[in-house]
């Protein structure tokens, strides 16, 4: 009844590009997220989203979050967690012409799921993406699908998200065995948490001796931490509460430069998300806000004035 409610209000409030002055939300609204190009990368993240629907295997998920409204089980289909939950086609062909419009570099996603998001950002681009998954047996999933879509520029780790972005929350940088890593990527996966992921009956995870690297991709030395690099997009879509969310948006500001966006998922779940969506946008360094309903995308760009949109997508 919250979401109905809420929706019922953002169609009253929202508008579309001839409601905008900004000329850099203008030319996003009318370039970016107005635009009907069919692109090769449409074609991988159907086949991305078909093989997953495909996919019937059970696993037992481990929620960290508010949990599911649909599944009353942790034992899922990963076939019915891919139709049901994660982010839709309409959404992940707007986060890949996103994530090509504003040119990202470096990507921060919390909450990989079965990696449809994860595969939208990747698809056709030169991005480098660190994504965090909280259950081992959902982040090997989508190991085995960056595997057979050969993507090489996404670096998995798993592990609940406050275990990465605290000062400490740091992995070493060694060659290991992880059954999540990803073969022949740019990255190489080193966390132990992720020792315990089941790998999918009938495929191996393997792991690869490529050097990782930093986020200004230079070989990186020591311990390497999510928290020193600064990335272009950051996409949060893992646990819907508010206290979690200002916590995320809090511990990241120091990952954000001028041009970077923040994407926060589901802004309108509950009352309490909705209240952490107004305080992120009250914040003093939060310049522009976007409303889409569904996502609340945030930017940090010092020579705008302070604007907040509601847009329908």
């Amino acid at each position: 009844m919250h979401i109905l409610l809420a929706y019922i209000k953002f169609l009253l409030r929202s508008t579309n590009q001839h409601g905008v002055h900004s000329p850099f939300i203008y030319n996003m609204v009318t370039r970016c997220f107005y635009d009907r190009k069919q692109y090769a990368s449409y074609d991988t993240l159907k086949n991305y989203r078909r093989s997953l629907l495909k996919d019937n295997r059970e696993i037992e998920v481990k929620d960290f979050g508010v949990g599911s409204r649909v599944f009353k089980s942790d034992a899922r289909e990963v076939s019915k967690m891919a139709k049901t939950a994660g982010i839709s086609p309409k959404r992940a062909r707007l986060l890949n012409r996103l994530v090509r419009y504003l040119k990202v570099d470096q990507a921060l996603e919390l909450g990989t799921h079965l990696g449809q998001g994860t595969a939208a950002m990747a698809a056709g681009n030169e991005v480098k993406i660190t994504t965090v998954e909280g259950c081992p047996e959902t982040a090997a999933v989508a190991g085995e699908k960056f595997q057979e879509f050969a993507f090489k520029n996404i670096r998995l780790k798993v592990g609940k998200f406050e275990d990465f972005l605290e000062e400490g929350g740091k992995w070493k940088v060694e060659s290991t065995n992880s059954k999540s890593q990803i073969p022949n990527s740019n990255f190489t996966q080193t966390d132990n948490r992720s020792a315990s992921a089941k790998a999918p009956e009938g495929k191996q995870l393997t792991t690869d001796n490529s050097q990782p690297t930093t986020g200004n991709g230079q070989p990186a030395t020591g311990n390497l931490s999510i928290l020193n690099t600064k990335y272009s997009l950051l996409y949060i879509d893992g646990n819907h509460q508010k206290e979690a969310t200002l916590s995320y948006f809090e511990k990241l500001l120091p990952t954000v430069h001028n041009d970077s966006v923040m994407i926060f998922d589901d802004i309108h779940w509950s009352a309490g998300m909705e209240e952490a969506w107004e305080e992120i946008k009250a914040h003093p360094e939060v310049r522009v806000t976007i409303d889409t309903f569904q996502w609340g995308l945030v930017f940090f760009r010092r020579e705008q004035e302070k604007e907040h949109f509601v847009m329908r997508v």
